[in-house]
């Protein structure tokens, strides 16, 4: 057997390429964000709203019941909170009642469940327990169920479903201690030896990692006589020799989730296990998460519910001035903010959820745009409520409780959500990689025009598709039916919503264009045009909401639930995000971006650095910024923890 490979070293532009890979290449069906990101307004592809079958309603109302009583029952989110710990008899329990098969399919022991209802079930419980929800969507979300439901040989789901809906736990190891999301530069290695693979490396923030029985693992295959070679994923025995947990890594939030330090040491994989051809792991993570990333807006849209009835509560007790709190302005519009957000991205969650399960529709930027959104407005409505508590915002639960007032964990809250700017694909990472399938209909026809390593033959073919391109496609960005002031009309009930979605099918052509002008202006150099790229993402995720709290509102009018109230949800968040969008446009052309660089220029090199005298760093002298992965193997005490 060779000796494993050397750290990985690579370019940016090799980076790039290797991202640009593991894409899915193809658009097969259509897609409601690409539509808009294009300036075409497809309402059709969301309204009517998709709805789920009756059987699938039914199954998922009688689990959602069964969920319901035990988180009552059996869950102490405090508890959790103070020991950083799941109990095991609750994790016990959650197995029996088959919560972590909830996705998998019932011929396999599952519950079955489509989208929409394990999202409900990850709001039910994440709304007990944020860590919980993290356990049980780290396991079936990204875990072992969903790249086998979607890559995995008939054997394989035979071997490992089963266990995975009723007895084991799950986790997936992509992150290392060097490598976060650039992925080329990948060093867990995995070398062929007969019929199996020897597996070396250092994987870092893995979620489920300390109490997991099965594991998908990314690892880099060298290239050599009968093996493709590339980023491979398998499904890994935790315990197999060679394999120690060596740390339960602790955060400002999310304290009772089981997110370790895992070390390979000649760890022997059967290649029988390996999950897809050599090469297609990052591919199958990617596409795992196209839908996986939907169980994050589950959480955000559990603590917005909260957090509403939370600021509600409050404010009609608390008196200021003479009258409650809730009638003063200035509360009164965090208020509406919270409320009307809080709609938007259950419309959101929901609606990505119904595309997916019908799977009608391509949602890899519907899937990204949730995360993106509800990630960032989650963080934002809970940071309203610890305002709008004021200092007891600030307590902790146990500190209100200790001096005979409500335990409110409104800062518990606020930390448990601001990991899910990172999760899962980061904000500024959510942006490129939105961005880069916004503008792929562009890159398909003038993309050789912008790329330095074609011919000038390439370029030429390039610029003649483009002509063809852009002589069809920006006329039509100047006129449509936003202009018309009677088209939407059935959303004009009581509470007109028809404006709103007149003014997304005007801007939707907007932000076309101005993605049309970027290019032109920047040609090669938009890639690094990162501020501009976000805020066209941004927009569009604005757009996305705005388009499903409408077409919500409608759905729930004609079902006869709570219309008139959703109507009127839907018209202070579309107002609401109506200004933010007028805002973001401004930014597009008028901003400090170039000047941002010069200043970070100047932080780098050293020229502020007298800026910050004044002070101590109560950081550990000496400590390394990025700990040691290099292979070998453990000195440290296996913390690995099976909860059976």
């Amino acid at each position: 057997m060779s000796a494993a490979p050397p750290k990985p070293t690579v370019t940016e532009r090799e980076a790039r390429q290797v991202a640009e890979a593991a894409r899915q290449q193809e658009w097969r069906k259509p897609s409601f964000a690409k539509e808009l990101f294009l300036g075409r307004f497809r309402l059709d592809l969301i309204h009517p709203h998709p709805m789920p079958t009756d059987e699938a309603t039914q199954r998922g109302e009688e689990f959602l019941a069964k969920l319901r009583d035990f988180v009552e029952t059996k869950v102490d989110g405090a508890r959790i909170e103070r020991e950083a710990r799941i109990p095991d008899d609750v994790v016990d329990g959650l197995k029996e009642l088959g919560a972590f098969g909830m996705k998998i399919d019932t011929k396999y022991g599952g519950l079955g469940l489509g989208q929409v209802y394990y999202n409900k079930a990850l709001t039910l419980v994440g709304s007990a327990s944020p860590a919980i929800g993290v356990l049980l969507s780290a396991h079936q979300s990204i875990g072992v169920p969903q790249p086998l439901k979607l890559f995995g040989s008939p054997e394989q789901k035979e071997r490992f479903l089963p266990r995975c809906a009723r007895t084991d736990i799950s986790a997936f190891l992509l992150t290392e201690p060097d490598v976060g999301s650039d992925p080329a530069r990948l060093a867990t290695t995995a070398v062929p030896d007969g019929d199996d693979y020897v597996l070396d490396g250092v994987k870092l923030w893995t979620t489920n990692g300390v109490v997991a029985d099965l594991l998908v693992v990314m690892a880099r295959v060298p290239k050599s006589e009968g093996h493709k070679g590339g980023i491979t994923a398998f499904v890994v025995e935790t315990n197999s020799p060679g394999i120690t947990v060596e740390n339960r890594n602790a955060f400002m939030g999310l304290r009772g989730i089981e997110n370790g330090v895992t070390r390979f040491h000649q760890v022997r994989v059967p290649a029988a296990h390996r999950i897809g051809p050599e090469g297609a792991g990052l591919k199958i993570a990617l596409t795992t998460l196209n839908t996986g990333r939907l169980s994050l807006p589950a959480s955000c849209v559990a603590a917005g519910k909260w957090c509403l009835k939370i600021a509600r509560e409050w404010s009609a007790a608390r008196e200021q001035w003479g009258k409650p709190i809730a009638h003063h302005e200035a509360v009164g519009s965090k208020i509406s903010f919270i409320a009307a957000t809080t709609f938007a991205l259950e419309a959101v969650t929901d609606l990505a959820s119904q595309m997916a399960d019908e799977d009608r529709n391509d949602i890899r930027i519907e899937g990204a745009l949730a995360k993106l959104y509800a990630s960032e407005m989650g963080w934002l409505i809970a940071d309203e409520l610890v305002q709008i508590r004021g200092g007891r915002g600030f307590e902790t639960a146990d500190s209100l409780r200790a001096r005979g007032e409500r335990g409110v964990p409104a800062e518990q809250v606020l930390r448990d959500l601001r990991i899910n700017r990172i999760f899962e694909g980061s904000t500024e990472i959510m942006h490129l990689l939105i961005a880069r399938e916004a503008v792929d209909a562009h890159l398909s026809v003038a993309g050789d025009l912008i790329d330095p390593d074609k011919s000038l033959q390439d370029k030429a073919k390039a610029g003649a598709n483009a002509g063809v391109f852009y002589a069809k496609w920006l006329p039509k960005l100047i006129a449509g039916q936003g202009q018309l002031p009677y088209t939407y009309s059935e959303f004009k009930q009581g509470v007109d919503l028809s404006g709103h979605l007149r003014y997304v099918e005007r801007t939707a052509r907007k932000l076309a264009r101005s993605t049309f002008y970027g290019m032109s202006r920047w040609q090669g150099r938009m890639e690094t045009k990162q501020g501009f790229l976000g805020r066209i993402v941004d927009i569009g995720a604005e757009l996305f909401a705005m388009s499903a709290a409408c077409v919500r509102a409608e759905h729930l009018r004609t079902r006869g639930e709570h219309g008139r109230e959703a109507y009127q949800l839907a018209d202070a968040f579309c107002r609401q995000s109506r200004l933010r969008v007028e805002e973001l446009f401004g930014r597009l052309w008028s901003n400090t971006d170039d000047l941002d660089r010069k200043v970070v220029k100047g932080v780098m090199s050293g020229t502020y650095e007298w800026l910050e005298q004044g002070i101590v760093d109560p950081s550990d002298d000496g400590g390394v910024w990025i700990a040691d992965a290099t292979p070998g193997p453990s000195t440290h005490e296996n913390v690995h923890r099976p909860i059976r």
